[in-house]
């Protein structure tokens, strides 16, 4: 017998609230970027990141993803109209990972960034995160320079750039 799990992708409303705030208190799903103890924000701090992402819609959207009604995480875009391109990021429970749910999750980022305005997407790892990187890989992403107006004056990036065309 085979059983199929259902991944489901949905934007983000205040009932999501309390697992994103879960999921970024974990440090094992922040280490990578940064915060190894987590990032912890108050139900007010998260209420309004929420008011701002439902006030920018759908120049940027934030989804939060399940599979069989569990939650497992949350993936998101942020398309800048100037350079036509939105920058992605996606994080997953431990649970959840290598399962196929970052792959559903992205994906569905992806698209509606593309159906939104961006003509490049692109994500910047950082380079100790392989499972990140070889899920991008998978997902047609390429290794590239920077570019120039991603980089701060007098600042060397510390993450790899990689990127995916529409066409």
């Amino acid at each position: 017998m085979v059983v199929l799990k259902t991944v489901k992708v949905k934007e983000t409303t205040v009932e999501d609230i309390n697992n994103i705030q879960r999921l970024w208190a974990d440090g094992d799903v922040m280490k990578f970027v940064g915060f190894p103890d987590g990032l912890h924000y108050s139900d007010e701090e998260m209420k309004n990141w929420l008011r701002w992402i439902e006030s920018n819609r759908p120049a940027l959207n934030h989804y939060s993803i399940f599979e069989d009604d569990k939650y497992c995480g949350e993936s998101f875009y942020n398309i800048d109209a100037e350079h036509q391109t939105a920058a992605l990021d996606i994080k997953i429970l431990g649970f959840a990972r290598g399962r196929g749910i970052a792959t559903a999750g992205l994906s569905h980022a992806i698209k509606e960034a593309f159906r939104n305005g961006a003509e490049t997407v692109w994500v910047d790892p950082n380079p100790d995160n392989l499972k990140a990187i070889a899920l991008y890989k998978r997902l047609g992403f390429q290794k590239k320079d920077f570019p120039e107006y991603l980089i701060a004056e007098n600042e060397e990036p510390s993450s790899i750039y990689m990127e995916l065309r529409k066409e």
